[in-house]
């Protein structure tokens, strides 16, 4: 901290305190006088001083810095702030772990959340996304449960083997995302040293009217690096702080971390045919059908100066859209478009917006009115409704995304589970990962999957053993498993597997 000049301490109302170490008492002994006005609001807020921690992504670290643009993108999108090379557009970003309590440590194997907040001159533009291109499940209504499982156990509070294991293996659809988790890339080495991605697919439009599907890639310039299984282990007991340190020291020594952005596009007409569900966030976009087009570059050069109201209070969400950008039909991100903002406004509040480090920089105009901590003119005596003839703000229909056509049966409509959703992971372990990532990867699983019962063994096994035989042999090995059973296990429908091992 640094020294300044002589301040007198006051109340949060300014009145000043003439002593902060003797509460007001009746006698040298007591007891205390509820009359002692700065005791009581001293106990009340440090009551109030915790606010709810997030339910996911709880822990994490951030940073200030810039985004520039480096490559042409205006024939895709009409987004002023990439509207021209050299740009500069004002960030936040957030990194966190994903299901790990606030106290938890950073080398936890775990996704990692890459949230990034544009402050654009049309408003804010949030980028909510992950360090891995894949998701568990595709659809929201799965996400409540998903997340249960991942966290404690409801009668013992320990975090449980069968709990996490028994849904994964009975959603098939998570093949892909816990091949990645189990791997070393489940365990980066710091947030400097891993990429971040949108994961899911946004749509793109441009002043013609034009649109595309999109997706992100942030790729670090530090370098991948991870740990290995046996390294993470060590630094949870070492430095349970490793990932937040390293990115706070990194910047303050001068040494900026930097990412190269990267875009996919895909027109509508080429995702009518595609061999995958363009919007199924389970699945990538081969490069080689779409390949990444470099035209951003990211870097943070700035620490935040109260991890509280700027890190802890930053709220983002994959709403925050600005023109040129919008929302595509998976379905998991349209359940994030609601679910982000409801759970900001139950832990910071209604106005939580209006909070300095979510603040728009760009004029904001809305009819909304009133709630718990208003902190700014609360639209002064101008018009709370539209439409209305006294010169309040008015909508702007140029300003609309493009339709898309939208149709079928309103329904419960179940996604048909077929070998496509193992070819991915599949191709994961064979063509991507090398010798000592297969032999990581199975030894991860192993000493995790081990905790479960065997009947869930043998049931994720089988799946492993659809993404590709030997990735499922030889995890079953490690479990001393009979890879026969496994073998007859996968060749059997989902439904019945859940049968045979039930």
């Amino acid at each position: 901290m640094k020294k300044s000049e002589k301040k007198t301490l006051t109340t949060g109302f300014g009145m000043p305190v003439d002593n902060d170490l003797n509460s007001v008492t009746a006698g040298a002994k007591g007891p205390v006088l509820i009359q002692d006005a700065h005791l009581t609001e001293k106990l009340a807020h440090f009551d109030r001083e915790r606010i709810p921690e997030r339910v996911v992504h709880a822990k994490g670290a951030g940073a200030y810095g810039y985004f520039e643009v480096s490559g042409d993108v205006s024939r895709y999108t009409r987004a002023k702030f990439l509207s021209e090379k050299g740009k500069k557009t004002d960030v936040f970003v957030r990194f966190s772990t994903v299901g790990g309590e606030r106290g938890s440590a950073d080398s936890e194997r775990d996704p990692r959340g890459f949230a990034v907040k544009f402050y654009t001159e049309e408003g804010n533009f949030d980028m909510v996304g992950n360090n891995t291109p894949v998701f568990f499940i595709r659809d929201p209504l799965k996400f409540p449960d998903f997340i249960h499982t991942q966290k404690r156990n409801p009668a013992t509070n320990l975090k449980d083997a069968d709990m996490f294991w028994d849904f994964l293996s009975l959603t098939p659809e998570s093949i892909h995302q816990v091949t990645i988790l189990f791997s070393d890339r489940g365990t980066p080495r710091s947030y400097r040293n891993m990429n971040g991605y949108t994961s899911h697919t946004y749509m793109w439009y441009n002043q013609k009217g034009e649109h595309f599907w999109i997706k992100l890639h942030f790729k670090t310039e530090q370098g991948i690096q991870n740990f290995s299984g046996e390294e993470a282990e060590r630094m949870r007991g070492s430095d349970p702080d490793c990932s937040t340190r390293d990115l706070h020291d990194a910047i303050a020594r001068g040494e900026f971390p930097s990412w190269r952005v990267e875009v996919q596009v895909m027109t509508p007409q080429q995702a009518e045919t595609y061999r995958f569900d363009p919007f199924d966030v389970t699945k990538v976009w081969p490069h080689a059908d779409f390949p990444p087009i470099p035209f951003g570059r990211m870097v943070l050069n700035r620490n935040p100066e109260n991890y509280f109201a700027e890190v802890e209070q930053a709220a983002f969400s994959p709403a925050n859209f600005v023109p040129g950008i919008a929302a595509s039909p998976d379905k998991m991100l349209q359940g994030r478009l609601f679910s982000y903002h409801d759970t900001h406004r139950h832990r910071l509040g209604a106005n939580y917006h209006l909070l300095p480090i979510n603040a728009s920089k760009a004029a904001v105009n809305t009819y909304q009115r009133d709630g718990a901590m208003r902190p700014d003119g609360n639209g002064g005596g101008g018009p709370n409704y539209w439409p209305n003839s006294f010169g309040g703000a008015e909508p702007d229909p140029a300003l609309s995304p493009p339709a898309i056509d939208v149709s079928g049966q309103a329904m419960r409509h179940a996604y048909v589970l077929g070998d496509v959703d193992f070819v991915q992971a599949g191709d994961l372990f064979r063509r991507v990962m090398t010798e000592q990532d297969r032999e990581h990867l199975v030894s991860n699983i192993v000493g995790h999957l081990g905790g479960a019962q065997k009947r869930i063994q043998l049931r994720q096994c089988a799946i492993f053993y659809k993404a590709d035989p030997e990735y499922g042999e030889r995890v079953a090995k490690g479990l001393k498993l009979d890879a026969s059973e496994v073998k007859k296990l996968a060749a059997l429908s989902q439904g019945d597997r859940v049968k045979a091992t039930s």
